[in-house]
């Protein structure tokens, strides 16, 4: 089978979304909604091009000797990411803590590795374990220590509709496995 070109799938999606605007009773010839199977496939298309990423090759592109051994913590980076089980819309916030070994990274990679793995259908257990997980990998780093609090539209849109719910979890390896103290230190410098 020959490979598609990104023009060929965002213009296969197009044509899948029209059929769904059809499907949902709506006319897709009317005015306000001619161009939106092509906006909304292109809108997809970037809500989904961590799939397209390399998160091992973005960290390395930034990596450098260091021989401190104190904790580095990024917090309240951003996100949007889309729920896998409703193609929702969830979003919030990741801190993120490593205890370098001998290399640390630059800080923006750190923000790039959340976007890789935000933007592809997720659930966030899975998204915060990614990152943590990358994070050690690629900076052979001590321990790594990830806090995400998301808000999740599939729970205020539909299904149990409640307006202030909002989840929170951690991943952590290494030196944080064992040590409740380090982690506390990292809980800490998040308030």
């Amino acid at each position: 089978m020959q490979q598609m070109s990104e023009q060929e799938r965002i213009d296969a999606v197009a044509s899948h979304i029209k059929s769904i605007i059809e499907l949902l009773g709506e006319d897709s010839g009317r005015e306000g909604l001619v161009k939106t199977p092509v906006r909304a496939a292109k809108a997809l298309w970037f809500l989904t091009s961590g799939y397209r990423s390399d998160a091992d090759a973005i960290m390395e592109q930034a990596l450098f000797e260091h021989e401190g051994s104190k904790m580095i913590v990024v917090r309240d980076i951003e996100f949007y990411s889309m729920c896998e089980h409703h193609i929702l819309p969830f979003f919030g916030k990741v801190s993120i803590a490593y205890i370098p070994s001998d290399k640390i990274v630059g800080l923006s990679k750190l923000a790039r590795i959340v976007n890789v793995f935000a933007r592809r259908l997720q659930v966030q257990e899975r998204f915060t374990a990614q990152i943590c997980d990358e994070v050690l990998k690629t900076t052979g780093a001590k321990g790594v220590i990830v806090e995400c609090s998301g808000e999740h539209l599939c729970m205020k849109m539909r299904g149990v509709e409640k307006q202030h719910s909002a989840t929170v979890t951690t991943h952590y390896n290494g030196v944080f496995e064992n040590d409740p103290a380090l982690r506390a230190e990292f809980f800490h410098s998040l308030r």
